[in-house]
C-alpha cells in the first residue's frame, strides 16, 4: 500500500511537471498548487555522510540508484555521483557546487534554487527538470540533454557545447516539451554546435555568448539580449525576434535564416 501511494504521488508530480512546459499561464497557475515548503520539498532523508557511504559501497560497473531521494538543503559540494540514477530526486536549495554529475539521470528532478556553480553535468539527462532560480555559473553541460525549466537562473559562463535543448517533438500529445530559460542570465555562455530549436529564451541575457553554429530555429527570443555575441553560423529561421537586442554582434553577416525570422523589423539592431 505504501509503495502504491508513493507511485501515485510521483505520477501526480510527473503530470504537473509536464504541464509546466506547455501553456505558460496554465503552468504558472499550477505552480500555485505546489507546496514548495512541504517536507517532501525541503527536507533530506539522509546526511552527506550517509550519501557518501552509499556511493562508496557501489560496486564497479553498477549505477547508484538514488531515484526519488529527498536531498534538499544538504551540502553536497564536490560529491562524485558516479553517473547515478537521480530521477525524481529533490535537490531544492542544495549545495552541489563542484559536484560531478556527469552522465546522471536527473529527469523529473526538483533543483529549485540549487547551487550548481562549477558542477559537471556533461552528458546528463535533464528532462522535465525544475531548476528555476538556481546558480549554474560555469557549469559544464556539454552534450547534455536539457529539456528543463531554468527560468531566472544564473548560468554565466556555462558550457552548452553540443548540448541538446531542442523541443522533444515526440511528446506533442503532452504539450510542447522544451527548454525554458526565461529571464535567465546566459552571459558569456558557450552554445557552440548546440541544438536549441523551439526553446523559450524570452528576456534572457546572452551578452558576449558564443553561439557559433548553434540552432536557434523557431526559438522564442522576444526581449532577449545578444549584445556582443559571436554568431557565426547561428541559425535563426523562424525565431521570434520581437524587441531582441542584436547589437555589436561578431560575424553578424554569417547568421543563417535571419531573413525568415519573425518580427525582425521590431528587433533592435545596429
Amino acid at each position: 500500500m505504501l509503495s502504491e501511494r508513493i507511485n501515485a504521488k510521483l505520477h501526480c508530480l510527473f503530470v504537473l511537471v509536464l504541464s509546466l512546459f506547455s501553456v505558460p499561464l496554465f503552468a504558472q497557475d499550477m505552480m500555485r498548487h505546489v507546496d514548495l515548503t512541504s517536507p517532501d520539498m525541503v527536507e533530506a532523508e539522509m546526511t552527506r555522510e550517509e550519501l557518501l557511504s552509499l556511493l562508496a559501497s557501489t560496486k564497479k560497473g553498477e549505477v547508484p540508484d538514488l531515484s526519488s531521494k529527498r536531498l534538499s538543503g544538504l551540502d553536497l559540494s564536490n560529491v562524485d555521483f558516479k553517473s547515478a540514477n537521480l530521477r525524481s530526486a529533490r535537490f531544492n536549495n542544495t549545495n552541489l557546487s563542484g559536484a560531478d554529475l556527469s552522465g546522471v539521470n536527473l529527469d523529473i528532478a526538483w533543483m529549485m534554487k540549487a547551487n550548481l556553480e562549477n558542477a559537471n553535468l556533461s552528458r546528463a539527462s535533464l528532462f522535465s527538470t525544475q531548476i528555476q532560480g538556481s546558480n549554474l555559473k560555469r557549469a559544464n553541460l556539454t552534450e547534455a540533454r536539457v529539456v528543463a525549466n531554468l527560468s531566472h537562473s544564473d548560468l554565466q559562463g556555462a558550457n552548452f557545447t553540443h548540448a541538446n535543448l531542442a523541443a522533444d517533438m515526440r511528446n506533442q500529445s503532452m504539450g510542447l516539451m522544451r527548454a525554458v530559460m526565461r529571464s535567465a542570465n546566459l552571459d558569456n555562455t558557450n552554445f557552440t554546435d548546440a541544438k536549441v530549436a523551439r526553446s523559450d529564451l524570452e528576456f534572457a541575457s546572452l551578452r558576449s555568448a558564443n553561439l557559433s553554429n548553434a540552432d536557434f530555429a523557431l526559438t522564442a527570443l522576444a526581449g532577449a539580449d545578444f549584445e556582443g555575441a559571436s554568431v557565426k553560423g547561428l541559425i535563426l529561421d523562424g525565431a521570434d525576434l520581437e524587441s531582441t537586442r542584436l547589437l555589436q554582434l561578431k560575424f553578424a553577416d554569417e547568421i543563417i535564416g535571419i531573413d525568415t525570422a519573425k518580427n525582425l523589423d521590431e528587433a533592435i539592431r545596429d
